[in-house]
C-alpha cells in the first residue's frame, strides 16, 4: 500500500449508487474513492490538505482505501460557524 500527501481539487460524483464513485485530484495525480466516500464528500472540499492510502490501477490513477484530513475537517469548521 502506498500513501500520497497534497492538495484536493476538483471533486466530482462519477457514479450515484449504495457507494458512490468519487474522483479528485490530490496536487497532479487521479484518485477514486468508493469505500467511505459519502464520508469523504462530508469530510473534504477543494483546496484542504489529506493524506491517502492505497494503489495505482492499470489506468495510473490512484484507488484510496484510507484517507486523512490534516487539520479541521469541513464538517467540523461548519459546526463551528454554527456555534460562533
Amino acid at each position: 500500500m502506498e500513501s500520497i500527501t497534497g492538495t484536493v481539487s476538483k471533486v466530482k460524483i462519477l457514479k450515484m449508487s449504495e457507494r458512490p464513485l468519487v474522483y479528485f485530484k490530490l496536487d497532479n495525480q487521479s484518485c477514486l474513492i468508493a469505500g467511505h466516500s459519502l464520508n469523504f464528500l462530508a469530510d473534504v472540499e477543494d483546496g484542504m490538505n489529506i493524506a491517502v492510502c492505497g494503489h495505482y490501477n492499470d489506468r495510473k490513477q490512484f484507488v484510496v482505501s484510507k484517507y486523512a484530513v490534516i487539520g479541521k475537517t469541513k464538517i467540523m469548521m461548519e459546526f463551528e460557524q454554527i456555534i460562533i
